[in-house]
Parts: C-alpha cells; structure tokens; sequence
C-alpha cells in the first residue's frame, strides 16, 4: 500500500514537473510563474473532477440497482437525498489534499493558500453531507408514511441545521486563518446568555418538535382548532419556528411552534376520521308557555307516532294513580305531564329515528340552567357524517323540524330582536 501511494506521488511529481518545465521554456519571463501556478492549479482541479466523476458514477451506478422503494427503503432514501454525490465530493477533495503536495512542492506559498482552500471546502461538503443524512431519514420515513416520527425529524434537523452552521462557520474561520478552534470557542463563553436569549424561539421549537411526536396528538394534515387564536383549519406545516394552518376560507395562518405546547390545541381529525360530527345546540324557550297537559291535550298528542307509546304507558300510569289520591280533578294533584316535558321526550324519539344521526354515540335532549331570555332545550348528538357540507345540512334540518314541531305542543321559542 505505501509503495503504491509513493508510486502516485512519484508519477503526480513527474506531470507537474513536465508542465512546470515546459511552461518555463515555452512562456516570457515576466509570465512563467503565474501560468506555471494558473496551469497546475487547473491540473489540480481537473483529478479532483475526474475522481468526483469516476466515484459518482460508480456509487450511483450501484444505487440504481437498489431503487425499489417497497424492497429497499433505506437505499432508496440514500440515493434521493444525494448522500453519495457528498460521498464522491469528499473522496475527490481528500485526492486533491493528497496530490496537492505533489503537484506544488514547488510552490510553498501556493500550497499552503490551497492546502487551507481545500480544508476549507472538505468543511462544506462534510457539513452538506451531515444535513443530506438528515434528509434520507426523512425520506426514508415519509417512504414509511411515519408522519410523527417526520414531525420529530423537522424539529432535530433545523435545529441541527443552525447548529451545525455555527460549528462548520467556526471550523471554516480555523482552517481560513489558521487558528485554534477553542480560542473561538472559549470567547463565546461571555455570551452565551445572549445565544440563549437569541435562540429561544428555536430551543422552544425543537422541545415543542420532541413533544408532538412522541405524544403523537398532532401531525401535518390533521384538522385543528386554536381557540387562543380563533382558528380551525388543516395543519399545512410545522417546522422549528412556525406552524403553518390553512383555514377553511383558503387562507394561511402562522402561528409559532411552541404554542403548540402551551396553548389548547383542539384535534378534530378524530372526529373526521370516525366519520361523526358533534351537534351541540339549544332551542331557547319561554318559560311562561309551559303548561300541564289534561287529558284532551294527552289524546291529541297520542296522534303523534313517535310519542304514542310513551304517552300510552304515562296515562295508564296517571289513571291507576289518580284513583287514590282526594281531588284527582286538579292537575297538579299527583302525577302529571308537562308539554315541555313531553316535547323533550319527542325530541329524543325523534334522534333515534332519525337516519342521520350516529345511534351508537351519545344521545340527550336535556334541560339548561333557566336565563333571563328563558329555558334551552339542549340537543347532543352526532351526525353520522363527518363531511362540512353534510353535517350543516343535517343540523339544519333538525332543527327546522324541531322549531316548527314545537308549536303543536303550544311552546312558544324566544326570539331575540335587535335593539
């Protein structure tokens, strides 16, 4: 191995000296050394080239073979983040360190400004191939469809990115002028405060990154909501410093990344994904329409096929009851039904029948605490749709039925005229 390095030496050595030779007798003077320097330097350039190419070709060349995405994904992430352009890049400029002597020993002063010149771009292209890495294991998750684990992968790399800008820049300046890293190094100490305070946005971000993809709550597509903010829309991106959202009216808002660690985030992909939808509504009745109901009353509303039953079973109930009690005549004696009493037992009959509505989640018809503008009659439950337009149109039409069914029961709904 070292006869043969030698070997390559020797023969690097006779190409430069020829060219060195010829460009003295075939140039003027006053122009020999700047060609001399000008044409080895292009020599130079020129291996490093052919190298790069040489090695490019052949590890494409193998990766090629590999591009099955289904049966090698990690190859296949290797190949399309450019990984081994880097890999070629560096053995070329490791050549070119290598042939660098050999080709300007007779130039001591060129040699070390290009021995600094080639440190200085094997820095960059070490540092492209750290971040190139960072972009195979995305596309080896995104192959994957992991989109947790990408979210994770977007807060390590951009924070890694910044760093590593900061190290190579350090390294750069080093092999540039020559000096001890840990001179730098040892000045920023007086203000690392100031770093802190200037990178806390990222170091929030990066936690925030951390966060969401280990608790798993949020990913890029899932439909949110920020009451903070009064947002509800789909995450379009997350990235270190900002969370992009779009809103349902097509526009974007961006929100920083760490709120997605102390602000509530409501997650209605679950809902989307379960295909049902949560109707939460109250009807607003006046209280001073609420009444007993006599037995006309009771006959008349037996009509109704949904409550037939239940009326049927409370006045066989009412009866029996009423002939033992004193004064049976009044309806406030014993037992006794109340139209909104049996408006919300309608209402409930009504859900279960209705075709629309999700019969295996909740379903209550329930009174709220009394307001000055009257009693709400709150309506839960759940489409069986989760889809915007079709849940809007199945609330919509519950609650025309309702509105207008209410007046058979002589209840009257509040209405709120503005002032």
């Amino acid at each position: 191995m070292n006869n043969e390095l030698k070997d390559t030496k020797d023969f690097l050595q006779t190409i430069s000296d020829t060219l060195h030779f010829w460009l003295r007798d075939n140039f003027p003077d006053s122009w020999v050394l700047l060609s001399q320097i000008v044409f080895k330097f292009l020599l130079l350039i020129g291996l490093v080239y052919a190298i790069d190419f040489m090695v490019k070709l052949f590890l494409n060349g193998i990766f090629k073979i590999f591009f099955n995405k289904d049966k090698y994904p990690v190859l296949k992430s290797i190949y399309q983040s450019r990984i081994t352009n880097s890999f070629s890049h560096l053995i070329a400029l490791l050549f070119g360190s290598f042939a660098l002597f050999s080709i300007f020993y007779r130039h001591p002063k060129s040699f070390t400004f290009l021995e600094r010149m080639v440190g200085l771009a094997i820095v960059f292209v070490v540092a492209g191939m750290l971040y190139r890495g960072l972009n195979a294991f995305r596309n080896y998750f995104i192959i994957q469809q992991d989109f947790y684990k990408i979210i994770a992968l977007n807060a390590v790399s951009q924070t890694v990115k910044i760093f590593g800008i900061f190290v190579s820049s350090v390294v750069a300046i080093c092999v540039i002028f020559g000096i001890s890293g840990s001179a730098i190094v040892g000045s920023l100490g007086a203000i690392t405060a100031v770093l802190v305070l200037v990178f806390r946005d990222t170091i929030l971000g990066f936690v925030t990154g951390i966060h969401v993809a280990t608790s798993k709550n949020l990913k890029v597509g899932d439909w949110i909501g920020i009451p903070k903010y009064n947002l509800e829309g789909n995450i379009e991106d997350i990235n270190l410093l900002t969370t992009k959202i779009q809103n349902f009216d097509k526009t974007i808002s961006t929100i920083p990344t760490y709120d997605l660690l102390t602000t509530e985030i409501k997650n209605i992909q679950v809902m989307s994904e379960s295909n049902t939808r949560r109707i939460k509504r109250s009807i607003i009745f006046n209280i001073n329409s609420f009444k007993f109901l006599g037995r006309e009353s009771i006959d008349k509303l037996a009509k109704i096929n949904l409550i037939t039953d239940y009326l049927g079973i409370k006045k066989e109930e009412m009866i029996k009851e009423r002939e033992h009690i004193k004064n049976p005549e009044l309806l406030i004696n014993g037992r006794q039904l109340t139209n909104i009493g049996v408006f919300r037992e309608y209402v409930f009959n009504y859900l279960k029948n209705n075709q629309y509505i999700d019969q295996n989640g909740t379903i209550i018809v329930r009174q709220l605490e009394n307001t000055p503008q009257g009693m709400p009659l709150e309506i839960y439950c759940f489409t069986n749709s989760s889809e915007w337009s079709n849940y809007e149109d199945i609330q919509a039409d519950i609650f025309d039925h309702l509105l207008v069914a209410s007046k058979e029961f002589e209840l009257e709904v509040v209405q709120f005229s503005k002032v």
